[in-house]
């Protein structure tokens, strides 16, 4: 058998611009989450957003998401949380992966976890794919 080289694909000179965007990214979901404000929690999103329920809806546009989460805020669908950055990895220079979690802040309330790809384009980044994933008990 052979071993195979697995190559890094991280770029550590991009990693401090791009925790910093995700630093940014995360406080927009948070400010937008706790005044139930659908624009400012969607304010980061490309036109051509690419998202993942975890309902399992997939979207691929900012309109089609903003709608969504307008209705969803109305009826605060997602109990008061807070956002935790868990892993930031920059691939190249304006190309950052994210692993940040919502955690409810009742034990009741559902939690998940979030995969986030963000781009900058023009001084600005931009979140261009996200899957979000239902926190739940590990089946026994």
């Amino acid at each position: 058998m052979t071993t195979q080289v697995r190559p890094h694909v991280t770029d550590p000179a991009a990693q401090a611009a791009a925790e910093a965007a995700v630093e940014r990214f995360t406080a927009e979901l948070q400010k937008g989450l706790d005044t139930s404000d659908a624009e400012a929690y969607d304010r980061s999103l490309a036109a051509d957003v690419m998202w993942g329920s975890p309902y399992g809806e997939t979207l691929g546009t900012a309109d089609e998401l903003l709608d969504i989460h307008h209705r969803h805020m109305a009826v605060a669908v997602a109990p008061p949380s807070r956002f935790e950055i868990v892993a930031v990895r920059a691939l190249a220079p304006g190309v950052a992966i994210a692993h940040i979690r919502r955690r409810a802040l009742d034990d009741a309330g559902f939690s998940e976890m979030a995969l986030y790809t963000l781009i900058e384009r023009d001084g600005r980044w931009w979140l261009a794919a996200a899957q979000n994933t239902p926190i739940a008990e590990v089946p026994a």
